[in-house]
């Protein structure tokens, strides 16, 4: 696995080429990508990764005075945690918090 991790980052770093690399190493390009479809589900490192959600129930409320004036955004999850972001939050950050929060 190491092996095959090394020739990823080798293809795909900074001055990596999947071309040069597939030469020297003399493999096919369908078995790197193969191996990257792996690595970023995890299967080559052991420490699998969460599907993002891909549904979520939301109840939209009123918005009170403090959270439009602040351009904030209030979020109840159903565990009854809340969260409190700026409206120019980052959505992949914001999903992955609450992914982690979900659980």
């Amino acid at each position: 696995m190491d092996q095959k991790l090394e020739i990823l980052r080798e293809a795909f770093g900074p001055d990596g080429s999947v071309g040069a690399t597939c030469q020297r190493h003399a493999i096919g390009s369908g078995l790197i990508y193969t191996w990257r479809r792996q690595a970023l589900a995890g299967d080559l490192t052991g420490t699998k990764r969460a599907p993002p959600p891909s549904f979520a129930e939301v109840e939209v409320s009123e918005p009170t005075a403090a959270l439009t004036m602040n351009g904030q955004i209030g979020i109840e999850l159903p565990s009854g945690v809340r969260l409190t972001v700026d409206a120019a939050v980052d959505a992949g950050a914001l999903a992955r918090v609450m992914s982690v929060l979900a659980r």
